[in-house]
C-alpha cells in the first residue's frame, strides 16, 4: 500500500499546492471584495479592517503549534482536518447573514489554515526522495507568489460578475469545490509523523502564541491608529515574551521548536532571509496596488491586471530555475534571482512599467524555487514539524511587517521612498545569502529511499 500511495506523489503534491493556493487566495481577496461587503452588510470601517486582521491573527498565532501537531498526530491527519474545517468555514462566510458571523468565519478560516500550511514541507519530504525533494519543494514559492497575485484578479472578476446575484459571496464559495477536490485526493497523500512521537508543549504553545500575538496585533492596527504608544509597548512585550519562549524551549524534553534547528547556519540564515524577503514582497505588492488605485485611478481588478507582467515573469523564472538552473548550479542561483529582483526594483523606482515588473517577477521565481529546499535540506525528520511551523510563521510575520512598514512609508512620504526601503532590504537579503547560505546543498540530506511503512500509520 505504501508504494502504491508513493506512486501518486505528484498528484498528492498538486493537492498540497492547491491547499496552499486557497490560503493565499483568501489572504489577498478581501481588499477587492470589501466595497461590496460594506454595502451588503452595512459594515463599519473598523469591522472591514478586521475581515483581514481576523484571518491573519489566528493564522500567525497557530502556525508553530500546527506544525508540531503534525509531528504528534500525523501530518496527513492534521492536513485533512484543516482542509475540512477550512471548507466548512468558507461556506459559513459565504452564507453569513451579518458581519458578526462573517468575522467569526474568517477567524476560524485563519485557524484552520494554520493546521494546513505547516504540513506541506513534511509531507513532501515523506513522499519524495533524492533530487525530487528539492524539485517538489521548489514548486511552493512560485505557487505562493502567483496565488497572492491572482487572488485580487480572480476576486475582482467574481465580484464584478455578480454570479446569480450573490455579489461578494462567490469569493468564499469558490473554496468549497477547491477544498473538496483536495479532500478527494487526500487518501493519496502519504501519512507521516515524527518517529520520535513528541508531546505537545502546552507552556511553549501559550508563550509562542502570546509573543506572536503581541507582535502581530499592533502591526495590523498601527497604520490605521497612527502608531500610538501602546503599539510600541506591545511589540516590545512581544519580543520579550519570545525571548522567554526561547529559554523555555531549551529546558523542555519535548519542545515546541527543536533547539537543534539552530546549531547549523543554513536554517537560521534562511529564517532571517525569509523574514526580510517576504517583508519586501508583500509590502511592495500592497503599495503597488495602492499606487495604481490612488495615483493612477484604476479599479481594484484593473490594478491587479496591471501587475500581470510580474506574474508572467514569475512563471518564466520559476520554470527556468526548476528545469535548468537549479539542477545545474544548485542553491547559488538564489543570488542571481535576488540580483534580478534588485534590478527590477530599481526600474520600478524609475518608472512603474511592464518591463521592471517582469524582471522583478523573473528574479522572484529564480529565488523562491530553490529557497525552501535549501532551507530544509539540513533538517532531520524529527525536526520537520518545528521547522515548517517556524518557517511559515516567520513568512507570515514578514508579510505583516511589510504591509505595516511600506504602507506607512507610502502614506507618509510616497511610492519612491517605499521602493527605496524595499531595495535596501533586498540588498540585506542578498548580503546574507552570499555570506551564510552555502553554494552547494548541505551534506545532511534525506536518504535516497522510499518512505518506510512504519511512517504510513496513523
Amino acid at each position: 500500500m505504501t508504494s502504491q500511495l508513493y506512486r501518486w506523489r505528484w498528484l498528492a503534491l498538486a493537492a498540497l499546492l492547491l491547499a496552499e493556493a486557497m490560503n493565499l487566495f483568501d489572504s489577498t481577496v478581501i481588499p477587492v471584495a470589501s466595497p461590496a461587503i460594506r454595502t451588503d452588510l452595512a459594515v463599519s470601517d473598523t469591522a472591514l479592517q478586521w475581515l483581514t486582521a481576523g484571518y491573519t491573527l489566528p493564522f500567525a498565532l497557530l502556525l508553530i503549534t500546527g506544525g508540531r501537531l503534525g509531528d504528534i498526530l500525523g501530518r496527513r491527519r492534521v492536513f485533512v482536518a484543516g482542509v475540512l474545517t477550512f471548507v466548512l468555514c468558507s461556506a459559513l462566510c459565504a452564507c453569513a447573514p451579518n458581519v458578526a458571523v462573517l468575522l467569526a468565519g474568517r477567524a476560524l478560516q485563519g485557524a484552520s489554515a494554520a493546521l494546513i500550511i505547516p504540513q506541506t514541507f513534511g509531507l513532501i519530504r515523506a513522499m519524495f526522495t533524492g533530487t525530487e525533494v528539492a524539485k517538489a519543494l521548489g514548486t511552493i514559492g512560485p505557487v505562493m507568489a502567483l496565488s497572492a497575485l491572482c487572488g485580487p484578479v480572480a476576486g475582482g472578476m467574481l465580484v464584478d460578475a455578480n454570479l446569480l446575484g450573490l455579489g461578494w459571496r462567490p469569493v468564499f464559495l469558490l473554496n468549497v469545490p477547491l477544498g473538496l477536490a483536495v479532500l478527494a485526493v487526500s487518501p493519496l497523500i502519504l501519512q507521516d509523523r515524527s518517529p520520535a512521537r513528541p508531546r505537545l508543549d502546552v507552556g511553549g504553545t501559550l508563550l509562542a502564541s502570546l509573543g506572536i500575538g503581541l507582535l502581530v496585533f499592533p502591526l495590523v492596527e498601527g497604520n490605521d491608529t497612527g502608531w500610538p504608544t501602546w503599539t510600541w509597548l506591545s511589540m516590545t512585550l512581544g519580543l520579550g515574551t519570545l525571548v522567554v519562549f526561547a529559554r523555555h524551549q531549551r529546558r523542555r524534553i519535548h519542545p515546541l521548536v527543536e533547539p537543534s534547528l539552530f546549531r547549523g547556519k543554513v536554517f537560521p540564515a534562511s529564517l532571517i532571509s525569509s523574514l526580510l524577503f517576504f517583508t519586501v514582497m508583500n509590502g511592495l505588492l500592497f503599495v503597488l496596488v495602492l499606487f495604481l488605485q490612488l495615483a493612477q485611478h484604476k479599479t481594484p481588478s484593473a490594478a491587479a491586471l496591471a501587475l500581470l507582467p510580474w506574474s508572467a515573469g514569475l512563471a518564466i523564472g520559476s520554470w527556468t530555475a526548476g528545469a535548468v538552473l537549479v539542477p545545474r548550479f544548485g542553491p547559488k542561483v538564489m543570488r542571481a534571482g535576488l540580483g534580478l529582483v534588485l534590478v527590477g526594483l530599481v526600474g520600478i523606482a524609475v518608472s512603474l512599467t511592464a518591463i521592471p515588473l517582469f524582471v522583478t517577477g523573473i528574479g522572484l521565481g529564480v529565488f523562491t524555487v530553490p529557497f525552501f529546499g535549501n532551507a530544509l535540506s539540513g533538517v532531520a525528520p524529527h525536526e520537520t514539524g518545528s521547522a515548517s511551523g517556524l518557517l511559515n510563521a516567520v513568512q507570515q510575520l514578514g508579510a505583516t511587517i511589510g504591509v505595516a512598514l511600506l504602507g506607512t512609508v507610502f502614506f507618509r512620504f510616497g511610492m519612491l521612498e517605499a521602493v527605496i526601503i524595499a531595495i535596501v532590504l533586498i540588498v540585506a537579503v542578498l548580503a546574507l545569502t552570499i555570506a551564510m547560505i552555502p553554494t552547494r546543498w548541505p551534506l545532511r540530506r534525506s536518504p535516497d529511499r522510499k518512505p518506510h511503512p512504519a511512517n504510513s500509520k496513523g
